[in-house]
């Protein structure tokens, strides 16, 4: 159910980056939506939702920076002002913008500020891109609820923005996890994410 590449129809060529207009890409189905959302790695990012029912398919790139056509050496840099954001397209009769919100919230440090565990810098901030404004009231709700729920001492920061452009990873980018298992399995563990999660939430993050 994972990868529908069809749907979109991406072409990838060496490192080049190929934007994606928001708009036309929540267009896809009458049923089919689109939610971006930017969670430091996004090689971290793709799995928790990979897994659940009703999220048609995921792709990793760059949006709210001042560059056209990022490359990833760039973006990781901080020079262009793009944080690493996960695409994810999903089935609205099947599990709802609210639910990938609750997903989110639960596989991030919402409290850090232009970083997320060992990754440093602004590209790796945390950030929820609306394409609506029902999107932007459901996020704005989600965020004062966790901060009301006293999760967390420290406040959250994690930024609510109107989507901008979305420029697509590179394709070694994309399903890191699953084409270097080894090599993801290794990063995520030193990276603290599990720990954190089990601290906060009482289980590993999913």
């Amino acid at each position: 159910m994972k990868k529908l590449v069809a749907i979109l129809s991406l072409v990838f060529v060496g490192c080049v980056t190929t934007v994606v207009d928001v708009e036309e890409s929540a267009e896809l189905k009458s049923d089919y939506k689109v939610a971006y959302f930017a969670g430091g790695c996004f090689w971290c990012m793709e799995p928790p939702f990979d897994e659940l029912e009703g999220v048609i398919t995921t792709i990793v790139g760059y949006m709210g920076g001042d560059v056209e056509n990022p490359t990833y050496e760039i973006v990781s840099t901080g020079a262009s002002g793009h944080a690493e954001v996960v695409e994810i397209t999903y089935d609205s009769n099947v599990i709802t913008y609210e639910d990938l919100l609750k997903v989110y919230w639960r596989n991030i440090d919402p409290t850090a500020l232009n970083y997320q565990f060992n990754d440093y810098g602004s590209q790796y901030r945390t950030e929820i891109f609306y394409l609506n404004e029902e999107q932007k009231n459901s996020a704005i709700r989600s965020k004062e609820d966790l901060e009301a729920s006293g999760k967390f001492i420290d406040p959250v920061v994690t930024a609510v923005s109107k989507a901008e452009e979305f420029y697509i990873a590179e394709e070694y980018h994309q399903d890191f996890y699953m084409k270097n298992n080894l090599r993801y399995g290794v990063y995520k563990k030193a990276s603290g994410r599990e720990v954190f999660f089990k601290q906060v939430w009482g289980e590993p993050d999913s």
